[in-house]
């Protein structure tokens, strides 16, 4: 079965750090792009983060930016989204999710070809 594994979610005190994880099964990263996006109770969903496994490129939203480092393993065929310095309104389902599209595309439109099933991430003030 083609699909997206995501985990690493848990609960932290604010400050704390995790580690999500995205793994493909059947489904290859190469020259896709591979994004994280996260919703919150009563919010809209919105993009965190988007790594292009073909060309490198990478993006990083406002509310992340220098909290947040993503990467891609390609011999495990996994995502990471390392997440330090967590706060509060970071507590959200996070989701990954992996189209053909270029990295702009994806983050804008969120069209994802596959989307992974949601980790919880809480922080707790």
């Amino acid at each position: 079965e083609v699909q997206l594994q995501a985990s690493g979610g848990g609960s932290v005190p604010a400050g704390g750090s995790l580690r999500l994880s995205c793994v493909g099964s059947g489904y290859s990263f190469r020259d896709k792009t591979v994004a994280w996006f996260r919703q919150a109770p009563g919010r809209a969903r919105e993009d965190v983060s988007a790594i292009d496994e073909s060309d490198g490129r990478i993006y990083y939203a406002d509310s992340v930016k220098g909290r947040a480092t993503i990467s891609v393993d390609n011999v495990e065929n996994t995502v990471y989204l390392q997440m330090t310095d967590l706060k509060p309104e970071d507590t959200a389902v996070y989701y990954c999710a992996a189209a053909r599209l270029e990295l702009p595309a994806l983050v804008a439109t969120h069209s994802a070809d596959l989307w992974g099933r949601g980790t919880q991430v809480t922080v707790s003030s």
